[in-house]
């Protein structure tokens, strides 16, 4: 959502200019002075709208060298794979198991899609997390087709599906909610995560909320823990 005040307006403008590379990380934005100049503020303002920007993670500011851009890395209380991309770093894979297309919202979920979604067919895709040649974690998304046009015709942005929404859309994952319980891996479940049937199983749904009022990203996970524990350790989401 465009900001009226005058800082939020340019603090749009450069986040913008971030998520779509115009400046990439260990980036210098430009000088309070050079923002005043550019955009005919005060030094006042130019100063708030980097302040804004901090604080949403996007830059960090050192003294004697200006504002850099940051590798965003959002703490959003979800549970998930401890340190799965930190840990294993390369060895991580992601295998596209359904690719992405058009449905209607499903029934059998533990959220229900807003009134604005809900006029909106969904788009659906699956992919297995691995660590190596170990599956950890099946995870299946779900969004709103109208507030992602074309997002079937590209492939991700570096595979990642939510640095996709942040370059390509705009829309930023802004926190979540989950509901977390142990089932039974059902055949598909036990195959895909070289488990075998009816055993147990984390099962995590999560809605994250988003920039984007009224739409959400809901996704169901299923986790093998037998090598790879969980933790609420959750950073540069993928």
């Amino acid at each position: 959502m465009e900001k009226s005040t005058r800082y939020g307006q340019i603090q749009e403008d450069l986040k913008k200019k971030i998520q779509q590379g115009s400046y990439e990380v260990g980036d210098l934005l430009p000088s309070e002075n050079e923002l005043c100049a550019a955009y005919h503020v005060t030094r006042t303002t130019a100063r708030k709208a980097l302040q804004e920007l901090q604080n949403e993670g996007y830059i960090t500011r050192q003294h004697g060298k200006g504002s850099i851009v940051s590798e965003r890395r959002n703490t959003l209380g979800l549970l998930t794979v401890r340190g799965f991309s930190e840990t294993v770093g390369h060895e991580v894979r992601n295998v596209m198991i359904s690719k992405p297309s058009i449905h209607d919202w499903s029934r059998d979920f533990s959220f229900s899609p807003s009134e604005k979604e809900v006029v909106s067919k969904c788009i659906h895709f699956s992919r297995l997390r691995c660590v190596g040649t170990t599956p950890v974690m099946l995870e299946e998304s779900w969004l709103a087709a109208d507030c992602v046009p074309s997002f079937m015709e590209q492939e991700f942005v570096d595979g990642s599906f939510f640095k996709t929404l942040s370059k390509r859309y705009m829309i930023e994952i802004t926190g979540s909610e989950q509901e977390i319980r142990a089932v039974r891996a059902d055949e598909n479940v036990g195959i895909l995560l070289h488990v075998a049937a009816k055993s147990p199983v984390l099962y995590i749904a999560v809605r994250y909320t988003t920039s984007l009022p009224g739409y959400y990203v809901y996704s169901k996970l299923y986790c093998n823990t037998d090598k790879y524990p969980i933790g609420n350790v959750y950073s540069s989401p993928k």
